[in-house]
């Protein structure tokens, strides 16, 4: 690995997420209702923008665009450019958004709102609203973008993305759902739960996993590109979870990084190769390999728990938030 350069900026309030848009603007979600953008080699500070009354609550680039999609606490779904033009695209007054979705593959976004996920075409024009019998913890789409997959109390819901009026496949499994994920090849649906382990599905036939044993909740995850490999945090070291073949049953986990007295709060898959980024709760940063287990710190304790990393579309650089707000780029991954 490449001797890191970290460059890092106070942003005076909590980070919430964090998104590269496929141009590489960097987008910083914050608890103050804004956000901060940083364009591709750009020097200076990043420029924040005003984009909700109240705290950004989830944030994802907008599709193939140099822009993004943000939730907040004021019930509005807003659209941000790279150069600052904010817009807003739906508002549900009195209620949070707190998941959002704008898949470059699909023609919609998605957000989720309560008990609902809100389905709108990229005119912004809402094309359906799939209800559900307990609020949406999390949404996640295939990789071809033609299904969704919600999670709620008791399972996930697969849902078409047509926007026609649908009854959903439900994957049951009992408990709290808090969390989703698809597999890049689409085979696989796994999901975080409130017991502190995850469930997966495999949709070719139905059959379900159980991925076990972790000391608190799993609240990040992210898909290695192939062999997919799932990388997870809720323990003090990332736990990645084989997907090659028949999945992860009857298979150890391997574990990545450095076992501290903390914890891994997130974690990041490189867009191309088997390296991870990992957050630590004492504000680390570390890069790991899943070929060679080899792994290095690249960012040292303090400035706040990790809550987010993100990997830049090429893969050379990584950037991180805090909850105290402190973001930052490393260069040189």
């Amino acid at each position: 690995m490449a001797d890191p350069h970290v460059t890092a900026w106070e942003l005076d309030a909590p980070v919430a997420a964090l998104a590269f848009a496929r141009d590489g603007t960097l987008a910083i979600a914050l608890g103050d209702g804004n956000l901060a953008l940083r364009a591709p080699g750009e020097r200076s500070s990043p420029k924040k923008i005003q984009t909700h009354d109240g705290a950004v609550l989830c944030m994802a680039a907008d599709g193939g665009d140099a822009a993004f999609v943000t939730g907040g606490d004021d019930g509005k779904l807003a659209r941000v450019a790279a150069d600052g033009a904010v817009g807003t695209l739906q508002t549900w007054k009195g209620k949070w958004v707190e998941h959002v979705l704008a898949p470059v593959a699909g023609s919609f976004r998605a957000a989720a709102v309560g008990k609902a996920v809100h389905m709108l075409g990229r005119d912004g024009k809402p094309l359906a609203t799939l209800e559900h019998q307990g609020t949406v913890a999390g949404i996640a789409v295939n990789p071809k973008a033609k299904r969704l997959a919600t999670a709620h109390y008791n399972g996930v819901s697969l849902w078409w993305t047509h926007g026609r009026e649908q009854k959903p496949k439900v994957m049951n499994w009992r408990g709290s759902h808090i969390g989703v994920t698809w597999s890049p090849d689409g085979e696989y649906v796994v999901s975080a739960m409130q017991d502190m382990e995850m469930h997966g599905w495999r949709l070719s036939d139905g059959s379900d996993m159980r991925m076990s044993g972790y000391p608190m909740k799993i609240r990040a995850m992210a898909w290695s590109p192939q062999p997919y490999f799932l990388a997870t945090s809720g323990a003090d070291r990332v736990v990645c979870w084989p997907f090659a073949g028949a999945g992860p049953t009857g298979k150890p986990p391997v574990e990545l990084g450095y076992a501290r007295a903390g914890a891994v709060t997130s974690v990041a898959a490189h867009p191309k190769g088997d390296l991870i980024a990992a957050g630590y709760d004492d504000g680390v940063v570390a890069l790991a390999r899943i070929s060679n287990r080899e792994a290095a710190f690249v960012k040292p304790p303090g400035g706040g728990k990790i809550e987010a990393l993100a990997f830049a579309p090429d893969g050379k650089s990584v950037a991180f938030g805090t909850e105290d707000g402190l973001a930052g780029i490393i260069d040189g991954a």
